[in-house]
């Protein structure tokens, strides 16, 4: 090249020009997929830039069909678990879908009508089985230690008597396995929710009920043994014979009779009758009434003022039943109740009438009763703020989603709720 620059400028250098062929404004050079800079020449001017050959060698393709689309192969059938397989929820999963009431604790998952029939059938049976049994181990000990007199002796009258009353309680108590029973084998449940709400017994409510009975229900007792000095025709004879093996018998089993007791009528008896009607409201008026009277029947009430009597303790059982959620309360007033009158007819003596109400004052025992009752059961609802039990028990909402366009279950807000998923029915995909 002859050409010269400006003045200062080295000269211009002879040898041709050997880079790449000039481009257009703003071009680039061509860009071929797949070459490498150094190994693969770049295509000849006027040529189509294609890909080159892989310099490692062919790459293998995986084997199988190749026509699957780029978004990926079409969705199969929903999985289906082989024949004879059945889906179950997780060990400790809530039996529940939806949080109910203690009277409502066998409508569970698995809920059918005949469960709650099958469980009274094999309670009876087994129950008549039982305190047979019972009896009879206690009944042939008790008389080879010399601890009870010879059959022939007992007064089946006498409960102040501690070798009938042991015999009593004895065939009571057996009452409560027969329950754990017929809830496992009938309901296939836990036995615990024969108890609570929490499918267990809430010790930390005995106490404090304990001690709502003191100016409640023992002393409408009391006052009505004074009455029965006073207007009655009662006698106070001093202790009964034997008043320390009874004051043993009372202490160690009448709680536990009376315990019993509970879990037959305000417990299995009454979760029965409330899984039938199936309203929570009208199930637990139909089982308080409907118990009550079977309970005070059971007693074998000698006039008609000791069958309202019995009959009134009864609805005052199943009112703390439904306020608190369980039994306790109930055990608790039914234990103190019946304490505190075999020690006042083990103290007072034999001239003390306390399984009946005194004569001539029917009508002012039972609205004593009534009252020490209506006293209690307002007591524990009043504290119910600062105890706390719970009265609904934990759920797990396994039910499959609402079909769209049906309504799906209420939003309530209860004890351990879980709200059911409509992810796929939600705009925003959202439970």
């Amino acid at each position: 090249m002859s050409a010269t620059g400006p003045p200062g400028w080295a000269g211009p250098d002879d040898e041709p020009y050997t880079g790449p062929p000039p481009t257009g404004p703003y071009g680039a050079p061509p860009y071929v997929p797949g070459a490498l800079h150094g190994v693969h020449a770049l295509p000849a001017v006027g040529t189509a830039a294609g890909p080159v050959p892989w310099p490692l060698g062919p790459v293998p393709l995986q084997p199988g069909p190749h026509t699957v689309p780029p978004w990926g192969p079409p969705p199969g059938p929903p999985w289906a678990p082989p024949p004879g397989m059945q889906w179950q929820p997780a060990p400790g999963t809530p039996p529940h879908d939806e949080p109910v009431e203690y009277l409502q604790a066998m409508r569970s998952r698995d809920w059918r009508w005949w469960r709650p029939l099958l469980g009274l059938l094999l309670f009876a049976l087994v129950y008549l089985v039982a305190t047979v049994v019972a009896t009879a181990v206690v009944f042939v000990g008790g008389f080879a230690a010399g601890a009870l007199p010879d059959p022939t002796a007992i007064d089946p009258t006498d409960l102040v008597d501690p070798g009938l009353l042991l015999l009593t309680n004895v065939s009571l108590i057996v009452a409560i396995p027969c329950v754990w029973l017929a809830w496992a084998a009938a309901h296939g449940m836990p036995i615990g929710w024969s108890s609570s709400v929490l499918a267990r017994l809430r010790w930390r409510l005995l106490a404090p009920y304990t001690l709502m009975t003191l100016p409640t229900l023992v002393a409408g007792l009391l006052l009505s043994v004074l009455l029965g000095f006073v207007v009655g025709d009662w006698e106070a004879t001093g202790p009964v014979d034997g008043f320390g093996w009874l004051l043993l018998v009372v202490l160690l089993t009448t709680p536990l009779q009376s315990a019993a007791e509970e879990y037959v009528f305000r417990g299995y008896l009454s979760q029965a009758v409330a899984g039938w009607v199936g309203r929570p409201r009208a199930g637990a008026v139909v089982a308080a009434v409907l118990t009550a009277a079977l309970f005070s029947a059971a007693h074998l009430p000698p006039d008609v003022w000791t069958f309202l009597d019995r009959f009134a303790f009864g609805l005052a059982a199943s009112a703390v039943v439904w306020l608190t959620g369980g039994l306790e309360a109930a055990i608790v007033l039914h234990a103190v109740n019946n304490v505190v009158v075999f020690l006042l007819a083990g103290s007072l003596g034999e001239g003390v009438a306390t399984d009946a109400v005194p004569a001539g004052t029917g009508v002012l025992v039972v609205l004593i009763d009534l009252l020490a009752m209506a006293a209690y059961v307002g007591l524990v609802a009043r504290t119910r703020r600062r105890l706390r039990p719970e009265v609904r028990t934990a759920s797990y909402d396994l039910r499959p989603p609402s079909p769209r366009g049906v309504p799906g279950p209420r939003p309530d807000i209860g004890y351990a709720l879980v709200q059911r998923r409509e992810v796929q029915h939600h705009p925003w995909g959202m439970g």
